[in-house]
């Protein structure tokens, strides 16, 4: 089982001047809406979580101020995860380390137990325990879920060692059994939505050649906006 932490560490300095963006208030209209990621290898459509709701506006009010629009997804992992937000890769040379901008403030954590690690869901990338122990999320960077199916076998070993006692419902066994996910971050990362188009861009994305996870040939965030919200597919 990989154990990967997601390592943040925040620059200082890197702060927006959110005063200053006149478009950055989130209204409730916002919340009804779902936001639409054009990546330079497809379209991905997200529903942010109501009952998540500090994670919620506060990636409304960053879509709002354009925040991630030419941002890279600098961490790809197959089988696990792809990771996007910091905007230090806007302007980054290839083969440069990145994972370390921020927007200068962390989101409290907002871990709920109905919204666990299944393929698709977004969640908050953040420093690790240690120095860290309140679980509060980056104030930008996010990863969306790819992981891979499990069989009753590896959940029920997963579940002998998962922390604080915490188990695996019927309902998510059933979940990581035939849509998959990354049942060992639960609990551990706060989950804030769910892919409701685009699952399979993340396949592709998840696939590219890297070098120490970051891919070799960009793929990037081209524009994040809002746009009406549809009927899940």
């Amino acid at each position: 089982m990989k154990r990967i932490l997601f390592q943040l560490f925040l620059l200082t300095g890197v702060f927006l001047t959110v005063s200053a963006q006149t478009d950055s208030t989130v209204k409730k209209k916002d919340r009804k809406k779902d936001v639409l990621l054009q990546t330079s290898m497809g379209d991905i459509v997200i529903r942010l979580a109501d009952s998540t709701p500090l994670h919620r506006d506060n990636f409304l009010k960053l879509v709002k101020m354009k925040y991630h629009d030419g941002i890279l997804f600098h961490r790809v992992i197959k089988d696990f995860m792809i990771q996007a937000g910091d905007p230090n890769s806007k302007t980054a040379k290839p083969g440069e380390r990145l994972g370390s901008g921020g927007p200068g403030y962390t989101v409290p954590s907002e871990i709920r137990a109905s919204l666990f690690h299944k393929k698709g869901v977004i969640a908050a990338a953040r420093l690790g325990d240690s120095v860290n122990p309140q679980k509060a999320s980056s104030g930008s960077q996010f990863y969306l879920a790819q992981g891979k199916k499990f069989t009753d076998e590896e959940l029920d070993n997963m579940g002998k060692s998962l922390p604080g006692g915490r188990k695996i419902t019927a309902e998510q066994r059933e979940v990581y059994k035939t849509l998959g996910g990354i049942p060992h971050l639960d609990g551990a990362y706060t989950v804030f939505g769910e892919i409701v188009q685009g699952r399979e861009v993340v396949d592709k994305i998840a696939v590219v050649a890297t070098s120490r996870d970051r891919p070799v040939e960009d793929v990037k965030i081209i524009s994040a906006g809002l746009i009406k919200r549809k009927k899940k597919r």
